[in-house]
């Protein structure tokens, strides 16, 4: 069973940055494809970006390409997700979830785990 836990959300102007981070415990990190996913109210959750547990490719969804950076460092269990020039419609909750899949997958039905999600507000 792992446990994931979001961190570092919060306020921040567009044009800001943030840095997420997802930490795992109760398994081994480096076992699971690592993805972050978003939602707001009424709509269902999208996938942001992800980074395969088998070589550390990424994928990426078109409307943060070149402004978000997902990494992981699987020594100290953690997964992050770097969010420059942001933009008032990344508004969300997000989520990190881990998947046993060897590729990253876009939809959520493929992971096991869940985090309780960050909430990331960005101003215009």
């Amino acid at each position: 069973q792992v446990h994931l836990v979001e961190s570092g959300g919060g306020l921040v102007q567009a044009g800001g940055s943030v840095r997420l981070s997802c930490a795992a415990s109760g398994g081994t990190f480096s076992r699971y494809t690592m993805a972050w996913f978003r939602q707001t109210p009424g709509k269902d959750r999208e996938f942001v970006a992800g980074i395969s547990r088998i070589d550390g490719s990424t994928h990426y969804t078109r409307s943060v390409k070149g402004r978000f950076t997902i990494s992981r460092d699987n020594a100290k269990n953690t997964g992050y997700l770097q969010m420059n020039s942001l933009k008032p419609e990344d508004t969300a909750v997000y989520y990190c979830g881990a998947s046993s899949a060897e590729v990253v997958i876009l939809t959520t039905g493929r992971y096991d785990y869940w985090g309780q999600g960050t909430q990331v507000t960005v101003s215009s």
